[in-house]
């Protein structure tokens, strides 16, 4: 759908384009020489509401020149700056409710081309603990969104809720590569989100240099039997392979991440969501005539960075 809508926006800028630059080289210089040879046969009683009507603009054309540079901007904006994202799931819950806007920055991770989405300058990578928007191997159609937990080369592992993980390391003589470190876990409250009436614990967890708050669900045991499996590896560990990123939901019990379908290969990255610039409250009585997609109420408190 995305991709889609960028090339309709990549046909209608270039259809506008080359009717406004036909218009500018040739059009209006034709209209303007109708305009000369009637105020030269006219003489000076013709006044320029005249002269307008004897060669005037059309229609389509004096529209086309209001397009075009809406459109530009629009094309440039949402290929190269920001695109917004609304936030369809509660997967990255504390993170992220739904009924979030969210604007991603597209050149973080460098500037594709918005129809092949090909990479045709590098301005970036991805850190760990950035939260990506990107497309979803198994349907490039769909957009996701999750945190980057496992960087290229590194051992990753989710055991008992808990995430181990050994950076990518070469061994070398003189040189021994270190463990796996588990990621530092502070608990913060239970109660403040529930699952299927179940209270959720909160915690605040260190990811690289990122402190981001995560759920868990302390009645859901791990589904291990339903993980991505990858050979040579332990049920509950995967090697990220070069060029491309292991990513969780900070909702850890309701999240489809690459626990259950692998890595996020480099060139499916949109871009890094970077802010909140409206919240949405959809929340409402059964009873309630308003459609499920009105909004019931602006969560103004939840406006700005993303961290």
């Amino acid at each position: 759908m995305a991709s889609t809508f960028s090339l309709i926006l990549v046909i209608v800028c270039l259809v506008t384009g080359i009717i406004w630059c036909i218009d500018k080289l040739v059009w209006s210089k034709q209209r303007a020489a109708k305009i000369a040879m009637a105020r030269a046969h006219g003489g000076a009683g013709l006044d320029e509401k005249t002269l307008a009507k004897v060669a005037p603009v059309p229609v389509w054309i004096e529209q086309t020149a209001g397009i075009f540079p809406v459109i530009t901007l629009v094309l440039i904006l949402r290929s190269f700056l920001f695109e917004p994202f609304q936030i369809p799931s509660g997967s990255m819950m504390p993170t992220l409710l739904v009924g979030d806007f969210i604007l991603v920055e597209k050149f973080a991770y460098g500037l594709k081309d918005p129809v092949s989405n090909t990479k045709f300058l590098e301005t970036g990578e991805p850190e760990r603990g950035d939260v990506v928007v990107f497309k979803y191997p198994l349907d490039t159609r769909v957009d996701y969104i999750k945190r980057v937990v496992g960087m290229p080369g590194d051992r990753v592992i989710y055991r008992n809720k808990q995430i181990m993980i050994r950076p990518k390391c070469e061994e070398q003589e003189g040189k021994t590569c270190p463990g796996f470190k588990k990621l530092d876990v502070t608990f913060d409250k239970r109660g403040e989100f529930s699952q299927m009436g179940i209270p959720l614990d909160r915690f605040t967890e260190q990811l690289g240099s990122v402190s981001h708050d995560t759920l868990r669900n302390p009645l859901m045991p791990d589904l291990v039997d339903r993980y991505y499996r990858q050979p040579g590896t332990y049920p509950d560990e995967w090697v990220v392979p070069e060029g491309h990123y292991f990513v969780m939901g900070d909702n850890r019990d309701n999240s489809t991440d690459s626990r259950f379908w692998g890595f996020v290969p480099e060139e499916n990255l949109v871009g890094k969501a970077v802010a909140i610039w409206i919240s949405f409250e959809f929340e409402r009585d059964e009873s309630s005539w308003l459609p499920s997609w009105v909004p019931t109420d602006v969560r103004f408190n939840r406006i700005g960075g993303i961290k």
